[in-house]
């Protein structure tokens, strides 16, 4: 059967990066299952086990060369997809047939392997945020005192800066960036802790030994590269793990989805575009279509990360005593996913912000339609100071604005606020001044300066010494 006639996932296809795949690939899976069975064979044997030296020494020779036809083969025999393994690892590494496996159950490679592959998953997607920020801190800094409209309930609202609304996108980010730093330095390893965490099968094999028993669980721990492990457990490690880390993957997909609904409005406004390529279709049939399907992509896959992350804690919540098995199928679905689309959104969010597309002419247009009715309250200071009565020229203000108003929107016309005003005997205020008073960057606060105080203090030294993710191309 041709690769086209069966079912293959579009993240694997089209979305996820190579380094997600390879993490989350049969391979890398299951050669972590050998290494945990060597660790536990080393460490048993350093506590006394009889293992030989010929037994560690096949182990260690065979890790990475798994049979998979092999492991089929055993797998439509016993319907047991570990005990599959030990047989096609022994059949490999015959002098240690008979102590692979030695006191543990499945959860001993299954849930630890998961909690491994996580941990590195969440690694991989830290460096993509440091990359992501690095791409908006040079889009905020260039941008930073580009006068925009602001937006409030969606309506037209005080102005920012075009690099300001960028360092609320880049916020987001650095709250996720410590999330990641949290799960990472938290997420522990189940350990050693046999059929229902009781550890009775390694106290059998150390003969009543307690010490041995947790230095055993020490032992692996730290040859897996953890600092810790749970300190009980049932037959699995407790499910809500799943749910903490799958929040964090849902963090980052709401910041995206966030990132990429206030682009898709931006583009629509006309003001800042995503990247379009020479020869790039927006439409099969409207040929003059920009459309932003890379944000829309985001979207896209965010609402399935997203749908994924309450999913983990009704898998948690119905893991009856020391474990039930209806959490198996779900989590072969539902977590290598959320990683493999999570690292997908953030490939195209970098993609985005390294081909922000700005059009100031337009975004300049949109303000001054706006600025006059923005600055309405230092318009009747103004005319205060001229010697109006305060009540009055609010009236004058209150009647042209609506005025101005009704104009553009049944007219089509500019903003004709300040000409109006000007022309008023009653409002006593040059147009020149009116003009003056209407400088964009008089308006904007302190944006500027918070975007450059927010990277110097809050982005660069988090980014300092940090490692970037190795280059990804998008498949538009």
């Amino acid at each position: 059967m041709t690769e086209t006639a069966t079912w293959s996932s579009p993240l694997a296809e089209r979305y996820a990066s190579a380094a997600m795949l390879q993490l989350w690939s049969p391979s890398s899976r299951y050669g972590l299952w050998r290494r945990l069975w060597l660790a536990l064979a080393e460490a048993e044997r350093e506590l006394g086990a009889d293992i030989s030296d010929a037994a560690l020494a096949a182990m260690r020779a065979h890790l990475d060369d798994i049979d998979f036809p092999a492991v089929a083969a055993y797998e439509k025999r016993f319907r047991h997809d570990v005990m599959a393994h030990v047989h096609a690892f022994g059949d490999a590494a015959p002098a240690a047939r008979g102590v692979i496996h030695l006191g543990a159950t499945s959860a001993f490679v299954t849930d630890n392997a998961d909690l491994i592959l996580m941990r590195r998953g969440l690694e991989l997607l830290r460096a993509r945020v440091v990359t992501l920020l690095r791409a908006f801190a040079a889009f905020a800094a260039r941008w930073k005192d580009e006068p925009a409209l602001g937006y409030t309930h969606l309506q037209p609202a005080q102005p920012t800066t075009v690099g300001k609304r960028a360092t609320l996108w880049m916020q987001d980010l650095v709250l996720d960036l410590a999330d990641l730093e949290h799960r990472i330095a938290a997420l522990p390893l189940r350990g050693v802790k046999g059929t229902t965490g009781t550890q009775a099968s390694f106290l059998a094999i150390f003969g009543g030994d307690h010490a041995k028993v947790r230095e055993l669980d020490r032992r692996v721990t730290r040859a897996m590269g953890f600092e810790h492990s749970l300190a009980v457990t049932g037959q699995t490690y407790t499910r809500k793990l799943d749910a903490h880390v799958l929040d964090v993957l849902a963090g980052l997909a709401a910041s995206a989805a966030k990132f990429a609904s206030d682009l898709r409005l931006l583009q629509a406004f006309g003001e800042i575009e995503e990247p379009f390529e020479k020869e790039q279709i927006g439409s099969s049939a409207m040929a003059y279509k920009r459309n932003p399907m890379r944000s829309e992509r985001i979207n896209s896959l965010s609402r399935f990360v997203l749908s994924l992350a309450p999913n983990a804690n009704q898998t948690h919540s119905v893991q009856y005593f020391e474990r039930t098995l209806d959490d198996s199928a779900n989590r072969r679905l539902a977590v290598p996913e959320a990683f493999l689309a999570t690292d997908a959104l953030l490939i195209l969010m970098e993609n985005i912000a390294r081909g922000l597309e700005v059009h100031p002419a337009r975004i300049r247009r949109r303000l001054a339609d706006e600025l006059p009715f923005m600055a309405t309250e230092e318009l009747i200071v103004r005319a205060v100071q001229a010697g109006g009565d305060r009540q009055q020229i609010h009236e004058v203000i209150r009647r042209h604005s609506i005025a101005a108003a009704r104009a553009m929107k049944d007219d089509g016309i500019a903003n004709d606020m300040l000409d109006r005003l000007a022309a008023d005997p009653a409002y006593p205020v040059a147009i020149a001044d009116l003009q003056e008073a209407l400088d964009p960057a008089r308006f904007t606060g302190r944006s500027a300066q918070q975007v450059t105080e927010f990277l110097a203090e809050v982005v660069e030294p988090l980014l300092a010494g940090a490692v970037d993710a190795a280059p990804e191309e998008v498949r538009v």
